[in-house]
């Protein structure tokens, strides 16, 4: 007897030509395995910094070539992950 469920084969592709694809607005979903997907849940937080912090991020973000939000994200997640290990 067949299995009835098939695993599903996804094209492979270049990052280059999944990009162009994106941006031309074309369909890029037959490319993601959606069984293994994760669902990444987003919670807005407001954070009230001093003037001189916000100057340091800004200058950080600058020379990292960056957002600020990125900046204050990729450092709270440094720190989290320390305190993890």
């Amino acid at each position: 007897m067949k299995s009835l469920s098939r695993k599903k084969r996804i094209p492979k592709i270049t990052t280059e030509e999944f990009d162009r694809k994106a941006e031309a607005g074309e369909d890029i979903t037959d490319y993601f395995d959606w069984k293994t997907a994760r669902v990444t849940i987003i919670k807005r937080v407001n954070i009230d910094f001093p003037d001189w912090m916000v100057k340091r991020l800004d200058q950080e973000a600058k020379k990292l070539n960056i957002s600020r939000q990125a900046v204050v994200k990729m450092w709270v997640n440094d720190r989290l992950s320390r305190k993890a290990a």
